[in-house]
C-alpha cells in the first residue's frame, strides 16, 4: 500500500528484572499505581505468531520467512499463565483477555481457556474471560472454546470488500471465512461480540459505512463494531498522523447515514465511546486514543508470551516475571509482592503526553511491537 516500514529493533530482551521487595505486602484486591489507577485488565498473550500480515501491526517486509519468533521453550506454560493470572486476580483484576498474536495458533488453546473460568476475583466472582482473534480459525474453535468457558469474543476485521480485505491481510485471506466466524461465534452464545476495525485514511476508510451498515442489518445487538484510529504501536508500520482519521470524523460519517444518541460507559476503564443508533437497531463503538487520550482511566496490564509484565501497550521494555516462575521457584506471596511493587510505581500516560507533543523518548523512540504484546 506504499507505506514505508521501518527495520525492527528486537527489543523482546528489554525487560527489567522484577524484584521481590524485602517486606510482603499482601493482595488486597485495592492495588493503585501513582496516578491512582486500579489494576483491573489484564491482556495476556499466549503467541507471538500471526497468520496475517497487517500493515499496522506485523508487515510482511518485517515478519517474513526469516524472522525467528520465539522457541516453544520460551512461552509460558498453561499452568504458569494461570499461576500468574490468579495472583493478578488477588490483586483486583476481574477481566482477563486472551491475545496474541493470533491466539488460535496456540495449541489447545480451550485448554488453557478452562483452567482461567476455575480463577475468581477476591471476593468469588468468576472473571470476565474473553479473546481477541482475526478469526481464521474460529469457525472450528468456537464451540470448544465456549464450552471451556469462554464469555465474550472480540474479532479483528478491517474491511468488506474482499479485495481490500485481502491485501490488508497481505496474506490473502477472504473476508467470507472471517464472517463465517463470526456466525460461528454467534451460533454458540460467545457474545456480545465485538468486531474491531482499524481506519487507515486513503486505505479503508471508504469502508466505514459499509460496515456500518453490514451489520447493523445483519446482527444488530448480536455484534458491537468498534472504529479504531491507527496507531503509533511498535516502531515497524510506518505510522504518521495523517494516516490517522479521527473517531469524530468516522462518528459524523455514520451519522450522515443512521441517527446515534451517546451512551454512558459499561465498565470502569472502558476504552470506547458508545453511541446507540436511535432506532434501537445495536451500537458502534469508537477508540480514540490518537485524538482522545485515555490514560487517565487506564486500568489494564499486559503479559507477554514469554512472561514480560508491560504497562502500557507503548512500552519500550517490560519486568521479566519469568525467573520468579521458574529458577527462583517464588512463592505466590513473592510473586504478588513484585506484581504489586512494579503497578504502585507505575506513571505511564504515553497518549496523553503525545496529545501533548510530549510524549516520552522511548529507547530512543522504539516501542514494543504489538504482535508482542497483544492489542
Amino acid at each position: 500500500m506504499g507505506d514505508a516500514t521501518i527495520p525492527l529493533v528486537d527489543l523482546r530482551h528489554a525487560a527489567l528484572k522484577a524484584k521481590v521487595p524485602a517486606v510482603l505486602t499482601p493482595a488486597t484486591g485495592l492495588l493503585s499505581d501513582r496516578l491512582g489507577r486500579p489494576l483491573r485488565d489484564l491482556r495476556i498473550s499466549v503467541t507471538d505468531r500471526c497468520n496475517f500480515r497487517c500493515s499496522y501491526c506485523m508487515p510482511k517486509e518485517v515478519f517474513d520467512s526469516q524472522y525467528r519468533f520465539l522457541p516453544q521453550s520460551s512461552l509460558l506454560s498453561f499452568e504458569e499463565i494461570t499461576r500468574t493470572a490468579r495472583v493478578f486476580a488477588a490483586h483486583g483484576v476481574h477481566k482477563i483477555r486472551l491475545t496474541g498474536g493470533e491466539p488460535l495458533l496456540r495449541k489447545h488453546l480451550e485448554v488453557l481457556v478452562e483452567m482461567l473460568s476455575g480463577l475468581r476475583t477476591p471476593d468469588g466472582h468468576p472473571l470476565d474471560l474473553t479473546l481477541t482473534t482475526n478469526a481464521s480459525l474460529l469457525t472450528r474453535k468456537a464451540q470448544a472454546l465456549k464450552d471451556a468457558g469462554l464469555q465474550r469474543i472480540t474479532i479483528s476485521l478491517d474491511a468488506l470488500d474482499d479485495a481490500i480485505f485481502r491485501r490488508m491481510n497481505d496474506v490473502d485471506f477472504p473476508v467470507a471465512d472471517v464472517l463465517a466466524g463470526i456466525e460461528a461465534a454467534a451460533r454458540v452464545g460467545l457474545g456480545p461480540i465485538k468486531v474491531n476495525m482499524v481506519v487507515k485514511r486513503g486505505v479503508n476508510d471508504h469502508e466505514i459505512v459499509p460496515m456500518a451498515r453490514f451489520f447493523r442489518e445483519h446482527f444488530g445487538a448480536a455484534v458491537v463494531l468498534r472504529f479504531i484510529e491507527y496507531m503509533d504501536v511498535g516502531s515497524t508500520n510506518g505510522w504518521a498522523m495523517d494516516h490517522v482519521m479521527p473517531s469524530e470524523e468516522v462518528r459524523q460519517r455514520i451519522q450522515n447515514h443512521f441517527a446515534l444518541k451517546a451512551l454512558q460507559a459499561s465498565a470502569e476503564g472502558e476504552t470506547a465511546q458508545r453511541w446507540a443508533y436511535s432506532d434501537g437497531r445495536g451500537e458502534v463503538g469508537f477508540i480514540s486514543s490518537v485524538t482522545q487520550a485515555f490514560c487517565r482511566d487506564c486500568n489494564r496490564a499486559r503479559l507477554s508470551t514469554e512472561g514480560r509484565l508491560y504497562l502500557c501497550l507503548f512500552a519500550s521494555q517490560g519486568y521479566d516475571l519469568r525467573p520468579l516462575l521458574r529458577e527462583e521457584q517464588a512463592s505466590d506471596e513473592q510473586l504478588a509482592a513484585a506484581i504489586g511493587l512494579i503497578w504502585q510505581n507505575r506513571d505511564d500516560r504515553y497518549s496523553e503526553l503525545r496529545g501533548q507533543n510530549a510524549a516520552p523518548s522511548q529507547a530512543g523512540g522504539r516501542k514494543v511491537e504489538m504482535h508482542y504484546i497483544g492489542g
